[in-house]
């Protein structure tokens, strides 16, 4: 193949999964140094960018890096390469990389960081434990010549249009005459300049979520014969598909708190984590959070869980924790790491989609500050 996906449309792709829109207010996402107007030729995945990732993208020759955490959260003062956040901004210009961070909107996306630490722990079933967002709809219709309405209605369906519940490719289609008359220079499909056309056409409408749209757009117009296509978009009130933080989902069967704390600490692959509760009493319906979880407490409560796995857990919050029964796990911020083979797996997806040959590559620099002693 030989080619390149270009910066912008590698993001475009990615941000289907994970839309902006999902992300907390003031969260710092999207390109954080950089330009995407450039060809990836190789992308580099990591929960962190330090210097070690820095130096270990610019001698890997990766082009653009997608990070979890954003490289900078906090406004800088200053950029000095020779000490704090500087040292590690210095270094990715000096490489040429672009960085990008999916934060809380990696988190909070369907098959996102929350939803991936869920299947590793084993859960099934899981709901969000959360909610933060609904997605806007849209309607699209667009007005097809009968000979392409099979081609068009297939290409903004598989493009994501047209989902109801758990019903893909649902669209209406009604039977009606175009009427056109084509100008001087048009190079219409169906008839010839200054000659009034009637055509049968249909009428096809769907619903399109947000963050879909310009993917649909692109492909419906792909799909259309016509030089000039007649389409419209109508934001609706009806509720779209709902988001948030966290999952929830109950174990098979009940397990000692002690002996659960044992399970995720291997299925995890941790060195250690913190318990919070009696180990000798019972949990069977579990709550999980990757980063920080504190937040998470009275919602993990309120839904019943017996327990909450998170990343970050305050002193002062695992007392408020004990008082209202709840256990927590503390698993260490480290374990959103997981996001990185998900990232993977599905940049590999998007690059065979659009017949690519950019490399999508696993950082193996070592971000996690803390040790067991």
């Amino acid at each position: 193949m030989n080619q390149w996906i270009s910066g912008r449309r590698l993001i475009q792709r990615f941000e289907e999964w994970a839309p902006k829109s999902l992300a907390y207010e003031n969260d710092k996402i999207g390109l954080l140094i950089g330009t995407l107007d450039k060809k990836i030729k190789k992308v580099m995945v990591t929960l962190d960018v330090l210097e070690n990732v820095a130096d270990e993208a610019g001698e890997k020759q990766a082009d653009l890096i997608i990070a979890h955490h954003p490289v900078i959260f906090h406004p800088l003062k200053n950029v000095r390469s020779d000490e704090g956040q500087g040292k590690i901004v210095t270094k990715c210009i000096k490489h040429d990389l672009a960085v990008y961070a999916a934060h809380t909107n990696l988190d909070i996306a369907e098959g996102g960081v929350n939803d991936m630490l869920a299947a590793q722990l084993g859960l099934t079933g899981t709901e969000i434990l959360q909610p933060t967002v609904s997605e806007p709809l849209y309607k699209l219709a667009v007005y097809v010549p009968e000979s392409h309405l099979e081609a068009v209605r297939d290409a903004i369906a598989d493009a994501g249009a047209g989902f109801i519940g758990r019903y893909s490719h649902c669209t209406f289609a009604a039977a009606g005459e175009g009427t056109f008359l084509p100008e001087e220079g048009a190079h219409p499909f169906i008839g010839t300049p200054g000659k009034m056309e009637r055509v049968a056409e249909r009428k096809v409408e769907t619903l399109v979520p947000e963050h879909l749209l310009q993917t649909v757009i692109e492909k419906m117009i792909k799909s259309h014969p016509y030089e000039e296509i007649a389409y419209d978009l109508f934001p609706l009130k009806n509720k779209g598909k709902t988001y948030g933080l966290g999952r929830i989902a109950r174990l098979a069967e009940p397990i000692a708190f002690g002996d659960y704390c044992l399970q995720v600490k291997a299925k995890l692959g941790l060195e250690g984590l913190r318990a919070v509760g009696p180990l000798n009493e019972k949990v069977r319906t579990v709550a999980v959070s990757g980063g920080d979880g504190n937040s998470l407490i009275p919602f993990a409560k309120r839904r019943g869980a017996d327990v909450l796995i998170t990343g970050d857990l305050y002193y002062h919050t695992a007392h408020d924790a004990l008082l209202s029964g709840l256990k927590v796990i503390d698993a260490g911020h480290h374990i959103e790491s997981v996001m990185k083979k998900g990232v993977q797996r599905y940049l590999q997806r998007v690059i065979e989609e659009e017949n690519c040959d950019t490399e999508v590559i696993l950082s193996e620099s070592v971000t996690n500050p803390f040790r067991f002693i």
